[in-house]
């Protein structure tokens, strides 16, 4: 059971990590708004732009993550068939 509801937070399509790279998106330019409200001037853009570039680098690892072990699979399923 427990296993099942793990499954539920591994992220298996490119879909599924565009949509979480948007929420990831959403919450850090608030987050980044209440910076520049908070902080104004050069402070708050720059707090503001180290939230959204943090989005932009996770993006990019999980999108990389994702091609990694499609590869992997991939190699996996190849060198079974091999063996046979």
């Amino acid at each position: 059971m427990l296993r099942k509801f793990g499954r539920l937070f591994v992220i298996k399509t490119r879909l599924e990590a565009f949509l979480i790279i948007y929420a990831l998106a959403l919450g850090a330019t608030e987050r980044g708004s209440a910076y520049l409200t908070e902080y104004p001037g050069m402070g708050g853009q720059l707090l503001f732009l180290a939230c959204t570039g943090a989005v932009f680098m996770a993006g990019g690892k999980v999108l990389d993550c994702l091609k990694y072990e499609k590869a992997e699979r991939e190699s996996a399923a190849q060198g079974s068939t091999e063996l046979v």
